[in-house]
C-alpha cells in the first residue's frame, strides 16, 4: 500500500508518494487534453521536442551530457490513450543524494531540468527550433508507418477504428500521416502554448522525500495559471441494430480476428471490480476460457486473449488464427461468453482469477511507475479508489455480480485481417 500527499499548485497537481523503497527519485508529469482531430499529430510531436533540447541545454547531445552528470539520471517520453483523452508522460529518474556523499541537491536539479523542458524549450524566431521539429516529423512519420508492419497492433486499431467511428477514441496516439508534413516549428510552437495554458498538468514525486520537502522548489519552477478541471465523461455511440463485421485483406499469413464489447462500465462504476473478474475468467489470463477453449483445447489460435479499457466501457477480444479458422473460432468465443453470461464457470476460476488480480496490483505498486499509474486512473476518473479499498472490492465481488454484469457485455463489432486470397470458414 502507498500513501499520496496531493496539492494544487496554481494550476499544477502536485502529488508525492513518500516511499523509502528506491535509492532514486521518480518525477512524472503527465498532460491531458481532449483527444481532437485538428491537434493530436501535433501533440504527438511535442514530447519528442522538448526533449531533445533547452535553452540551456541546446541540444540532444549537450542534454544528455548533463544527465549523465547528474549521476546518470534518465529521461524519457510517451504517449498514451486514456478513454477520449490524450496523455503526454514526461519521466525522469534520479539518485536520491541522501545516498550519495557529496551535497549535489539532485532532486531539485531534476526539478529544475523538468521546469526547462517545459517552459524555456529551444525556440528560434518565435517558433520551436526548425531542424528539430524536421527531425521529429521524420521520426513521428515512422512511427504511424510501423502500425502497418505491426498486424496486431494494426487490427487492434483498426478495430478501434471502425467500432467508435466519429468518436474522438477512434483516433490514434501518433495522429495522422497525412497531418504530419503541414506542421511547421512556428504553428507548433503557438499550439504547445494553447496546452500550457489549458491542459491539466499533474507532476509526481515518487521517493524518499515529503511534500514539505518539494512543495517550495515545485512552486518556484512550475508557475501555471489556474484552469477548471474538464468533465471525464466519454461520448456515446448510438446503439447498433446489429453486430457489425468488417473483413480487410492484405498480404498476410495469419488472420487477426479481433471483437469489440461494450461493456458500458468504466474504471468509476461501482460495478468495475466486478467486471474485472469477468474479463480475467474469460480471457484476461493464462487460465482463462478463450486461452484453454480457443487455443489450448480446439488448437485454433497462436494466441487468444481478451482485455479491458478501464476508461471507455470497452472489451476487446484478440486472436490470431488461419484464416480458414474464421468461423470456428468465432463460434467458440461466442460460446464462452455466453456460458460467462449464464453462470459456468466454477467457484476454484473465481478464486484463482481473483488471487491473480490482487497479485497483479501488488506487483504494480511495487514499482514508483506503478504507484503513479494506479494514481493517475483516480485523477483520470475523478474517484478516489485507495489500493486497499480496490483490493477489497475485487474480494467482494460474488458469482451473482459476475453473471449479472455479462448482461451489460454486448458484442458491438468483429474486425478480422486476412490474406488476399483466402476465404474466411
Amino acid at each position: 500500500m502507498f500513501q499520496e500527499e496531493v496539492k494544487e499548485i496554481g494550476g499544477l497537481r502536485l502529488h508525492v508518494i513518500p516511499t523509502k523503497k528506491y535509492k532514486t527519485n521518480t518525477l512524472v508529469l503527465k498532460m491531458k487534453a481532449p483527444l481532437c482531430e485538428h491537434d493530436v499529430t501535433m501533440r504527438a510531436m511535442i514530447p519528442y521536442v522538448l526533449q531533445s533540447a533547452t535553452e540551456r541545454h541546446p541540444s540532444m547531445g549537450a542534454l544528455r551530457t548533463y544527465l549523465d552528470e547528474l549521476y546518470g539520471a534518465t529521461l524519457q517520453v510517451d504517449l498514451a490513450k486514456k478513454g477520449e483523452h490524450h496523455i503526454i508522460t514526461i519521466r525522469m529518474d534520479i539518485a536520491n543524494e541522501k545516498f550519495l556523499g557529496g551535497t549535489s541537491p539532485l532532486l531539485r536539479d531534476a526539478l529544475t531540468l523538468l521546469s526547462d523542458m517545459l517552459f524555456c524549450p529551444l525556440t528560434e524566431q518565435g517558433g520551436f527550433s526548425v531542424s528539430i521539429v524536421e527531425q521529429e516529423k521524420r521520426a513521428l512519420k515512422q512511427k504511424i508507418q510501423s502500425l502497418f508492419d505491426d498486424k496486431m497492433r494494426y487490427a487492434q486499431h483498426r478495430l478501434i477504428e471502425e467500432m467508435y467511428k466519429g468518436s474522438p477514441y477512434a483516433l490514434d496516439v501518433h495522429g495522422k500521416l497525412q497531418n504530419v508534413d503541414p506542421i511547421d516549428a512556428k504553428r507548433l510552437y503557438e499550439h504547445y502554448e494553447y496546452m500550457l495554458k489549458h491542459d491539466e498538468i499533474d507532476l509526481y514525486i515518487v521517493g524518499d522525500v515529503m511534500l514539505a520537502d518539494v512543495e517550495h522548489d515545485v512552486a518556484e519552477r512550475f508557475s501555471l495559471a489556474a484552469r477548471p478541471s474538464r468533465s471525464t465523461s466519454t461520448s456515446s455511440l448510438p446503439k447498433r441494430t446489429h453486430v457489425q463485421e468488417v473483413v480487410e485483406k492484405q498480404d498476410v499469413k495469419q488472420g487477426k480476428l479481433h471483437l469489440g464489447y461494450r461493456t458500458n462500465i468504466t474504471y468509476s462504476d461501482v460495478d468495475y471490480d466486478a467486471l474485472q473478474v469477468w474479463n480475467g475468467i474469460f480471457g484476461g489470463f493464462a487460465h482463462s476460457k478463450l486461452f484453454i477453449h480457443v487455443r489450448e483445447k480446439a488448437s485454433l489460435a497462436y494466441y487468444a486473449a481478451s482485455r479491458i479499457e478501464s476508461h471507455q466501457g470497452m472489451m476487446m477480444v484478440m486472436a490470431g488464427i488461419e484464416p480458414s479458422n474464421y468461423n470456428r473460432a468465432l463460434e467458440i468465443i461466442h460460446a464462452q461468453a455466453e456460458a460467462m453470461r449464464t453462470g459456468q464457470f466454477s467457484d476454484e476460476e473465481i478464486i484463482q482469477t481473483k488471487a491473480v488480480i490482487r497479485n497483479q496490483l501488488l506487483e504494480t505498486v511495487d514499482t514508483a511507475r506503478g504507484m503513479i499509474e494506479i494514481s493517475y486512473h483516480n485523477v483520470m476518473a475523478t474517484r478516489q479508489r485507495p489500493l486497499d479499498e480496490w483490493l477489497e472490492g475485487i474480494e467482494k465481488v460474488t458469482r451473482e455480480d459476475i453473471v449479472r454484469i455479462g448482461e451489460k457485455i454486448e458484442l458491438d463489432t468483429i474486425y478480422f485481417l486476412t490474406e488476399k486470397d483466402g476465404e474466411k470458414q
